[in-house]
């Protein structure tokens, strides 16, 4: 069939639509630029005739006319063509937006398709029972062989004892004597004060001696 039809049309994509709409409005843009400078002219002729001859400036009036007219026609052409590429444009960023969240959205079937919750569940769990025997055997470890399995305890409660005793003697010993404190006695005695004391002493020799003459 394709040697009697040619080749099967191939499918447009966005890039290659968008290319050739800019390419066309570059050919509209142009053709535009060339009628507006023969309006231009066209209108300088008319100008030129107003007064000397009027069929020549009806005919240039006429000219401008048309070319004005095709002028409408290229910006309604370039609206369109304008319109129809930024429509283009936002249509192939939805498109490859949607590729993207379609890609991601199969990545992650890909990913839970070998997991479920149950499968979870029993991986935690072997996890948890693993890290306990982990502990177990760090335990088991760290603990010293042959220490403290034929100690008495109430022995070494009697050891400990003994040895607090020991450090109250020796802070009891160390701590120094409390110091005694002596009366300052005044030194100079008033004079009437000690001959009263040495009168009185003599009274009592005086009654001595008479109680022993008796």
């Amino acid at each position: 069939m394709n040697l009697f039809f040619g080749k099967a049309k191939s499918k447009t994509t966005a890039k290659d639509a968008i290319y050739k709409l800019r390419d066309t409005l570059d050919m509209l843009e142009k053709r535009q630029t060339y009628l507006e400078a023969k309006v231009e002219t066209e209108l300088k002729i008319a100008k030129a005739n107003a007064t000397k001859n009027r069929r020549a400036a009806l005919m240039a009036l006429k000219r401008k006319k048309a070319f004005e007219v095709n002028i409408e026609k290229i910006n309604g052409a370039r609206m369109t063509i304008e319109t129809q590429m930024m429509a283009i444009e936002n249509a192939n960023v939805n498109l490859e937006t949607m590729g993207a969240m379609r890609a991601g959205a199969e990545a992650m079937k890909n990913i839970h398709g070998s997991m479920d919750i149950n499968k979870v569940d029993a991986t935690m769990d072997d996890i948890r029972d693993q890290m306990d025997v982990a502990n177990e055997i760090s335990d088991a470890i760290s603990r010293p062989v042959g220490m403290g399995e034929d100690l008495d305890e109430d022995d070494l409660l009697n050891e400990l004892e003994e040895l607090e005793q020991e450090e109250l003697d020796q802070k009891m010993l160390e701590t120094p004597a409390p110091a005694v404190y002596t009366p300052n006695v005044p030194t100079n005695v008033p004079e009437q004060r000690k001959t009263r004391v040495e009168d009185d002493e003599e009274e009592e020799l005086e009654a001595l001696k008479a109680s022993m003459a008796m």
